[in-house]
């Protein structure tokens, strides 16, 4: 097959990716590698996400290693693990050895240590070394997040010293040349060179009276939330990482602390929805999956059964008062949306450090004046309806009332329980959820039918 007939076949086949599939299960890489070239990059990400994990790691093999490297980087990470733990370790060497070192530890953070172990034995060892030393840092915090590659210079050098040594390191990006480092013989960080300085600076002159002395620099240890905020206040590109005693080690990009703030927001969502273990795909095994979501929806079937329970206590006043029925859903509903935001204030506030597990009572009583003020608005609004819709103000009232106060219930609750669970050492973004809706269900349905259970005599009528 010619260059000519699979663009043509492209440019026709709405689905290239069952095409890409046929081409790798029959081996046929080199026209493989063509159609690929002649698609766009989601198309490809897209079709490498459909093979299995054996194909795409075959794939991975026999394309060159900075197209392999660069799709590996756009998968998912679950799907990008699966596939390395796939690939020959002496190729997936080869792959990482393409990628920056914080990509490259990226990927494999999420691989068994037996197949870690094994590609890292293959790889140079100035790589490996690399690689191993920031795989023992936390995933987020600077030493998680920086790269090893970056341009230094010693403090003794002329501008002159520089422009020769940046000429001779062509291989550095131009990013990794915006800000050249200078170091003392020990390596320790004394002042960051800004590029431009390079243009307008006569060659004899020493770098030491033009660089910034004393640069904002973190340790390893930094936490996300605070690399945060130093790039919100700044309009830096990257800052450097240093030890204890100074010594520079890598530099965190702000891009990539932009991209694992996303990944955490987006993360902290998914267990929100029971997903448990964070990411999941539709290519996983389906029993894998399976009890991924049973472990949270099974849990979930036993606080709805004590929630139905409270409606079962009051069948009588249910059915003699039929038309509150219409309105305990939205009693619900409504309640739990309310602590809903407050459940997303608390978890956002702990991961920026801005609120301790400590404050419950600090975060009741901003929540509580909230619950008050939003409580009685919606209890307004649904006791009108009510009262109109029915022709009666007592069900308004009942309805109304059970509204406004188990608003307050479910925003004290929202904001709180959090905080509770991250004292018990537990995960508030995935527990948090099944709480509040469970005593916002039970409050909801116990509120409405005590209120309609007093006033059942004026509900009959």
């Amino acid at each position: 097959m010619d260059s000519q007939e699979i663009t043509q076949e492209t440019e026709t086949d709405p689905r290239p990716w069952l095409r890409i599939r046929e081409l790798a299960e029959a081996g046929a890489w080199p026209e493989l590698r063509e159609l690929l070239e002649e698609l766009d990059e989601p198309d490809r990400v897209y079709a490498a996400a459909r093979l299995p994990a054996e194909l795409l790691a075959a794939m991975l093999e026999e394309l060159a290693r900075g197209d392999a490297a660069s799709l590996l980087g756009l998968l998912p990470s679950s799907q990008a693990a699966t596939a390395i733990e796939e690939v020959e370790p002496g190729a997936m060497a080869e792959i990482l050895e393409v990628l920056p070192s914080d990509e490259r530890a990226d990927l494999l953070a999420q691989v068994g240590s037996q197949e870690l172990s094994a590609i890292l034995a293959e790889a140079g060892l100035d790589t490996s070394e690399a690689t191993r030393t920031l795989l023992q840092y936390p995933p987020d915090t600077a030493g998680g997040l920086m790269a090893t590659e970056l341009f230094a210079v010693d403090e003794s050098s002329t501008i002159g010293d520089v422009i020769r040594e940046v000429r001779g390191n062509r291989h550095f990006t131009d990013f990794q040349i915006q800000y050249i480092y200078v170091v003392s013989a020990e390596h320790i960080l004394r002042g960051v060179l800004q590029l431009r300085t390079l243009v307008v600076a006569s060659p004899e002159r020493p770098i030491s009276g033009l660089m910034i002395r004393d640069p904002i620099s973190v340790p390893t240890s930094c936490p996300m939330t605070t690399l945060e905020e130093i790039f919100d206040r700044h309009a830096f590109l990257g800052v450097p990482v240093v030890d204890e005693q100074g010594v520079l080690l890598g530099v965190v990009h702000r891009s990539a602390v932009e991209e694992a703030s996303a990944e955490s927001a987006q993360a902290d969502h998914m267990k929100s929805l029971g997903i448990a273990s964070g990411e999941e795909l539709r290519s996983m095994p389906v029993w894998l999956r399976s009890r991924r979501r049973l472990s949270w929806l099974s849990v979930n079937i036993v606080l709805n059964i004590a929630a139905a329970s409270v409606i079962a206590v009051y069948q009588e006043t249910l059915q003699a008062a039929i038309a509150l029925a219409v309105f305990l859903p939205m009693i619900s509903d409504m309640s739990g949306c309310s602590g809903n935001q407050a459940v997303a204030v608390s978890l956002r506030e702990l991961s920026l450090g801005v609120l301790r597990p400590n404050e419950f009572l600090r975060v009741w009583r901003k929540e509580a004046l909230l619950g008050v003020i939003n409580g009685i608005a919606l209890g307004v609004l649904i006791g009108v309806v009510a009262a109109v819709w029915q022709g009666s103000g007592v069900l308004g009232f009942v309805v109304g009332g059970a509204l406004a106060l188990n608003t307050l219930v479910a925003v004290s609750i929202g904001g709180t329980v959090p905080l509770l669970i991250r004292r018990l050492g537990q995960d508030p973004a995935l527990a948090s959820g099944p709480v509040l809706t469970t005593v916002t269900d039970m409050c909801g349905f116990f509120l409405a039918l005590s209120f309609a259970t007093l006033a059942l005599d004026a509900l009959r009528v």
